[in-house]
Order: structure tokens, then sequence, then C-alpha cells
């Protein structure tokens, strides 16, 4: 299983290291968002990593929702639950919540399915920043703090048509934003293609916080500062 180099299980009980996570947000996301790297002040694990995680672990559902409860740091032990079944969570030894899951259809255990998924998933978000948060800020007129970049992974769901297919493609059908005071609220649609043809359809939703004015200067140095630590 291609994910197995980015998290180590013991039992039920699951470890992801900051290295591990990552080595997980550059190599295979290319997420080059600061709190992901070794050392960071406020590090989080990527949300797509405990995303990609549940798949291998439980499966790939015809129908599935993420939400996101909380971000989790370097070496947390979170427990696996042996008896998950259409709702369950990803939590910490203390019972702290990170991750709520809900599924419903018939789940497909195929390594390769499931790989194709994640990758063509991870490989969409790590587009996110650049290809079209930035772009919606600009027509939007609102920008996060450039110099305390923070965007939240607040949920996520998709539906699959069929399992049917070896590979995958995410492509963006609608985006939109809901400012409220300082905090954005991004809804992005997507369709689920396998060889020119659409599976399946998803959503995501982020959260953009200390919002102000845009400035283009302010946003093209920090477009500058994010494709620059993709070199580093």
């Amino acid at each position: 299983m291609f994910l197995s180099p980015y998290y180590a299980k013991q039992d039920q009980s699951v470890f992801i290291s900051a290295q591990q996570a990552s080595d997980f947000a550059k190599l295979v996301a290319e997420d080059f968002n600061p709190i992901h790297n070794v050392g960071a002040k406020r590090f989080c694990v990527p949300g797509d990593l405990l995303f990609a995680l549940v798949l291998t672990e439980f499966g790939l559902s015809q129908n599935m929702q993420f939400k996101f409860a909380g971000m989790v740091g370097d070496g947390v032990e979170l427990t696996l639950d042996k008896q998950a079944g259409e709702q369950f969570s990803i939590c910490d030894t203390k019972g702290k919540e990170y991750l709520h899951i809900e599924r419903q259809g018939d789940v497909c255990q195929c390594d390769t399915q499931t790989a194709a998924f994640i990758k063509s998933y991870v490989a969409f978000s790590g587009l996110n920043f650049i290809h079209v948060l930035v772009p919606m800020m600009k027509e939007y007129g609102m920008m996060i703090n450039p110099n305390r970049p923070l965007v939240i992974y607040e949920s996520m769901s998709f539906q699959l048509d069929t399992f049917e297919f070896s590979e995958m493609s995410l492509e963006l059908v609608e985006q939109h934003m809901e400012i409220t005071g300082k905090r954005g609220d991004v809804t992005l649609q997507f369709a689920l293609k396998s060889e020119g043809k659409v599976i399946g359809s998803g959503i995501k939703t982020l959260v953009l916080s200390g919002l102000r004015e845009y400035d283009e200067e302010q946003a093209k140095q920090m477009c500058h500062t994010y494709e620059s630590s993709k070199l580093n």
C-alpha cells in the first residue's frame, strides 16, 4: 500500500510523525502550507493524510462524508475503531475527536482503486491554493493575512456511481465564498472522472480566516513565497 511510509500502526493505534506528515504533504499532495513543516510553531498533520488513512484502513465507500473537528499534532496516538459502522470518528487515546466520518453504500477494498482515488483527490487539493483560492480572493476583493496565511480544511463529501476505474481525476465544477466579517467560507464542487466520463461528484469546504482587503502586490508575494517553498 503506497500510504504505508506516511504513518505507523501498532494494533489499533496509529502514529503520524511530523516528518511523515511533512513528507506526505510535499511528496504526495504537493501541499506546501508552512503549518505542515517539521518544527512549525503551529504544526499539524494534513487533513488529506487523515482522509487517506481512513480510506486505507476502512475502505472506499460509495458515499462518504468527512467533518474535521481538530488538528493533529506530531506523534499523537490515534485509535482505530475495529467495530466502525456507518458513523465513526478518529480520536486520540483521551477521546478527543479529530475527524468524523459517515459512509453509505458498497465498500471497495481494492488497493489499486483506493490509491487512485487518494492520489487524484490530494493532487486536486494541492492545486487549490494558487489556482483556486488566490483567484477567488481577488474576485471577492478579500484576502487572508499574507504574513500568517491560514486556510482550514473543514469538510468534504463525495458519491461514486461505480468502482469500475483504475485511474481518476477531479475537475472543479463550481466555487463560491461566503464572507462574514473576517471569515470566508469556501465551497468547492467537483466532478470525479475516469477515462473522460463522470463517475461521481463531491464537495469540499474550507475556512479562510483573518480576511482583509485584497492587495495585488501582497497576493503576488504570498504566491511567490508559496511557490519558493517547493524548492526548499
